[in-house]
């Protein structure tokens, strides 16, 4: 076999080894390739670039995935654009698969942002109504300690942000596997490049068309997080405030009905509107959340109180029999024993971060949601 046969053969060896995520590094997948194909050692200058690699796992995207892979590309590259905008005062470089196009189920979009406090980061995203977590990573390279500060948000693409010190910003940031430098973009440098390989595409449209593009999950979290601060009555709810009271009713639905999307979404955000009118609390709730639910998950909403009233016999003949018609009736019945139920202080609960992980996974897997 020529030395091309073997190092095309690695190369698209290994890009099924990153495709499948059996590997996440390139160096690992090439000698992980190499052993396969060659049975024993490989000489390094036989062995296919990074570049040669992402071409073939261009292919294996396109062969399953076909078009829809190249349209999340761009869509994941136009909001990596919006992102780079947004925090220009940070001094953003994209990094990873979205720069170099070789995405993959499961990607995110990587950047690289510079500033001397994380907060001041944190805040900036929070005043486009992005919120973020924060996770410190300790690293031990070449036997010194170092800690990594990242930002996890969960937008329409997963997003992971690396915050280092300003002073960090003229750094060259080389890989740990390989040596080299990593490939990396700034606004400008990737808007011309986005330019170059969409030449039919208005940047500036598709921009403001990302922009308008609300994650309904993003809106969730905004409504349901400063309910830890809005306390209840001890009198109905000894539990205390309505974040914690949440919860509870949702991991009650879980256990109920742990796939009806619609359901746990009507269970986690029953009561939002408390954060905003206490006195109507399920017409500001529904205000609040719009057009982001489906009807059915507004009608459980819509009837929680009543269902409370029909359980305690104070609901007059008429709006019971209305109720009972809807063919959601059971689950609202299901609804108000979840909501009785979630009233107890001090057990454990999901969190809010894992309850809406949750279900935008399962929006993913079955597409209950249509947009």
């Amino acid at each position: 076999m020529t030395v091309s046969k073997v190092r095309q053969q690695i190369a698209w060896q290994a890009a099924r080894l990153l495709y499948a995520r059996e590997e996440s590094e390139y160096y690992r997948a090439k000698m992980k390739a190499a052993r396969y194909v060659q049975k024993g050692w490989v000489k390094p200058a036989d062995l296919p670039s990074n570049a040669e690699i992402r071409d073939q796992v261009r292919i294996l995207a396109h062969l399953h995935e076909g078009e829809r892979c190249t349209d999340l590309l761009r869509e994941m590259r136009i909001e990596g654009l919006r992102l780079l905008r947004l925090l220009q005062r940070f001094s953003p470089k994209l990094i990873g698969s979205v720069l170099t196009g070789h995405i993959r189920q499961g990607s995110d979009i990587d950047v690289h942002v510079f500033a001397d406090s994380v907060e001041s980061v944190r805040a900036e995203l929070e005043y486009h109504g992005l919120f973020s977590e924060l996770e410190r990573k300790r690293v031990v390279k070449g036997g010194q300690s170092q800690v990594y500060q990242h930002l996890h948000i969960r937008d329409r693409f997963p997003i992971e942000l690396t915050v280092y010190p300003t002073k960090w910003l003229r750094h060259t940031f080389t890989s740990s596997i390989t040596g080299k430098a990593i490939e990396r973009a700034s606004l400008a440098e990737f808007e011309q490049r986005l330019a170059h390989e969409y030449p039919d595409l208005d940047l500036v449209a598709a921009e403001a068309e990302a922009a308008s593009a609300v994650d309904r999950f993003q809106l969730f979290y905004s409504l349901l997080l400063p309910l830890d601060d809005v306390q209840q009555s001890p009198r109905y709810h000894p539990e205390g405030d309505v974040l914690y009271h949440s919860l509870q009713v949702f991991d009650h639905a879980m256990d109920q009905l742990p796939y009806d999307e619609e359901f746990l979404l009507a269970a986690l955000l029953h009561d939002v509107g408390k954060g905003i009118d206490p006195q109507d609390h399920v017409a500001a709730g529904l205000e609040a959340i719009g057009d982001t639910i489906t009807p059915r998950t507004r009608w459980l909403i819509q009837h929680h109180m009543d269902a409370h009233r029909l359980v305690d016999g104070s609901l007059g003949r008429r709006a019971r029999l209305r109720l009972q018609a809807h063919e959601s009736f059971e689950e609202l019945l299901l609804l108000q024993s979840c909501d009785r139920a979630g009233r107890v202080s001090g057990v454990e609960t999901t969190s809010l971060e894992d309850a809406l992980d949750y279900l935008r996974q399962i929006s993913d897997q079955f597409s209950l949601w249509k947009a």
